[in-house]
């Protein structure tokens, strides 16, 4: 059976751009799509019957405002619905286990501030084995489109550019391939980005050739960064690559990058860190202020 996507709804309008943006996911990849309401109540904790009832009565009406609103304008997608009780980045980790991904709304600011990622979304991302999909409240199906003769944007418009934060020295497979897949979905251009600058290591690893000065190491970047692409052109024959190997600050490349793309892909290594799970530098900066939706995709 397909894995569906899953996405979290609150009501909010953050959530039910993302429920949107998740029903168009579902479409292009032929699964089920899942609504999932947390409640927010703590399992333990204190609760009166009627209380319990407003919840539910108030999670119902999410739900079915929601699932309204992906029927309207997707007849075609398969919804189900789910109303779980306990705290929301809880229920919408555990629900993304069983998921092909987790979408969920981000509260965006206005100006060039970026996200104002909050705090259930920060977890969910931090903590999250399976792709994490974060969208801003406003996001349009023609938003994903290059825009047409006129200047407007149109769903009748090819996609705008996947772009894809890679780093050639140490490439994750499973980042590398959700981006790749997600271009084929929707036939757009697969843009892969590797910046670095002078403090990058020399050196790809023991026994691995060095790296070069100056021009060279220019060459040698754009190289390796070929070399890494290559076998994924091959298993995605259909895909149109283009390539930047770019002495800059990856986290400022990236966020400038994607204010042109229609999602923005980036890794997440899956390890504790003494303060808990975390997202890495390049990815903090992404999720934070990408102007566009943001993949997180876990690995190891």
């Amino acid at each position: 059976m397909s894995r569906p996507v899953v996405a979290g709804v609150d009501g909010s309008p953050e959530s039910l751009a993302a429920a949107e943006w998740a029903a168009r996911e579902a479409v292009r990849r032929d699964v089920p799509l899942h609504l999932v309401h947390a409640s927010g109540w703590t399992p333990g904790r204190t609760s009166s019957a009627a209380a319990g009832a407003v919840r539910r009565h108030v999670g119902r009406g999410i739900l079915r405002e929601a699932e309204d609103r992906i029927t309207r304008t997707f007849p075609e997608v398969r919804v189900t619905d789910e109303q779980i009780e306990g705290p929301a980045a809880e229920v919408l980790s555990r629900s993304a286990q069983q998921a092909e991904l987790l979408v969920i709304g981000s509260r965006g600011l206005s100006g060039f501030t970026g996200f104002l990622l909050g705090s259930v979304a920060q977890a969910v991302v931090a903590r999250t084995t399976r792709p994490v999909v974060l969208v801003e409240a406003g996001e349009r199906s023609e938003d994903e489109h290059l825009p047409d003769a006129d200047g407007s944007t149109s769903p009748r418009t090819p996609y705008r550019d996947v772009v894809l934060g890679i780093d050639v020295r140490d490439p994750c497979d499973e980042v590398i391939d959700f981006a790749f897949e997600t271009a084929r979905l929707r036939g757009a251009t697969l843009h892969a980005i590797h910046a670095w600058d002078n403090s990058s290591a020399v050196a790809l690893g023991p026994g691995e050739p060095g790296v070069g000065e100056g021009p060279r190491r220019e060459e040698e970047w754009r190289a390796f960064l070929s070399a890494v692409l290559q076998n994924w052109r091959d298993k995605y024959p259909g895909v149109e690559v283009t390539e930047t190997s770019v002495k800059d600050n990856a986290a400022t490349r990236l966020v400038r990058a994607a204010s042109g793309a229609g999602l923005l892909v980036v890794g997440r290594r899956v390890r504790e860190a003494r303060l808990g799970p975390h997202t890495g530098p390049v990815t903090h900066a992404a999720i934070h202020h990408a102007r566009c939706p943001v993949a997180v995709v876990a690995h190891s």
